[in-house]
């Protein structure tokens, strides 16, 4: 996910090789995702980081690896690059779809994956098992965030946590007068704003149409947002498509949404709460965002491992670094998300920064159900019989027309 353009700028070897070799033989059979289901292939973590290899090529989302060259005071690259040895290159990916055939390349070590990639990355053998002991920072991760169906499979971490946040609604206090508290603002009562309403465009923005019928429609019988039967999937894409016909505009950069609000095109929808913080500093409209009632979704992206990775000790190294406390306060003020490091508060150059991102708030965060990539094989444990992400993907296609 991850879209800041207004931020824009940007074991062993033989060991891995080995993994390489039976990602190859695992992954033609699953190019268009992963996702359907099975096991992920079998690959042991690394046991021990030896001596950087001198280079690191990352697929990142914009904001995440910056190295002074959009901002010279917005720079945590160069002194990694300083104590490590590894020289950073980074390859902004604009979409999780974008970052998942990136990835299939084999030409990076590492991603900043959201959760509607890392399964499909798992499941395909593209990234490998992360041994956590390695990462000494990941002890003061929030728990939260830890062993989840996003980044994990079977207790196996793939990766380490960097930064979460909640889809919220935002309104046009001006406009919105009634404070909505709920996601029936923006469904079944979106014809208040019709023409002005708008939300999130992606596949996975499905599960925000499920997650609002399994408090509305509880007899659909929907547990989890992300595990939906093809009867539930065809009751959230309905709701899309009469959605659809009140929608003004779908956003997937957040700055077409700044824009959207503060020229009066859209009044109310989906949000993040960095782009009502950018409304809000810019002072041309007033706007609230509330996390409603039947909760939200929202995102957790995983800093991971490329099974491929020609330089898995530069990576590890990364992974430990981007999570350091002053490393992570850094990114997640510059990005605008909550960050993974718990320590990382006692960093943040806003004092009261972690308080309005809920950073260590485990009530807040339990209140989020984190993007998780579809299968059939139901990601909440359920069963089998789930729809998967290239279902999702046709489903969105409709909704779109």
């Amino acid at each position: 996910m991850k879209f800041s353009a207004m931020r824009n700028a940007v074991r062993t070897a033989f060991v891995l090789a080995a993994c390489a070799t039976l990602v190859a033989a695992c992954s033609d059979s699953q190019q268009n995702g992963g996702g359907e289901g099975g096991s992920p292939p079998q690959m042991e973590p690394l046991s021990a980081v030896g001596d950087g290899e001198g280079q690191l090529n990352l697929v990142a989302w914009a904001g995440y690896a910056e190295d002074g060259s959009n901002d010279p005071a917005v720079d945590w690259v160069t002194p990694f690059e300083q104590q490590t040895g590894c020289q950073v290159n980074v390859k902004v990916g604009n979409t999780s779809d974008e970052m998942v055939q990136l990835m299939r390349s084999g030409q990076y070590d590492g991603v900043s994956a959201s959760g509607d990639a890392t399964l499909r990355l798992i499941y395909a053998g593209d990234v490998a098992p992360v041994n956590t002991d390695l990462v000494p920072n990941y002890a003061t991760v929030s728990d939260f965030l830890k062993d989840k169906p996003w980044n994990s499979v079977d207790g196996q971490m793939y990766g380490v946590p960097h930064g979460w946040g909640a889809n919220l609604l935002m309104y046009n206090v001006n406009v919105v007068r009634d404070a909505p508290n709920s996601w029936a603002a923006v469904f079944d009562d979106a014809a208040k704003y019709r023409g002005k309403v708008t939300a999130y465009d992606s596949p996975i923005y499905i599960a925000d149409a499920a997650l609002y019928l399994s408090k509305s429609k509880p007899e659909l019988g929907i547990e989890d947002p992300y595990s939906l039967t093809p009867e539930q999937l065809d009751a959230a894409t309905e709701l899309l498509k009469t959605q659809r016909e009140n929608i003004g505009e779908y956003w997937s950069d957040y700055t077409k949404e700044v824009q959207a609000f503060e020229s009066g095109t859209s009044v109310i929808g989906t949000t993040w709460q960095v782009i009502a913080n950018t409304i809000g500093a810019d002072n041309k409209v007033q706007v609230n965002t509330v996390l409603p009632k039947e909760g939200s979704t929202g995102w957790s992206d995983t800093w991971m491992l490329s099974s491929k990775a020609a330089h898995p000790n530069c990576m590890y190294k990364w992974m430990d670094w981007i999570i350091s406390p002053e490393v992570n306060a850094q990114v997640a003020e510059y990005f605008g998300e909550a960050p993974a490091q718990t320590k990382a508060c006692e960093h943040t150059t806003q004092k009261d920064f972690c308080d309005i991102y809920h950073a260590t708030d485990a009530d807040f965060a339990a209140k989020i159900a984190y993007w998780t990539t579809p299968q059939t094989k139901c990601v909440d444990g359920s069963g089998d019989g789930c729809t998967a992400y290239s279902e999702w993907v046709d489903k969105w296609q409709q909704v779109k027309g």
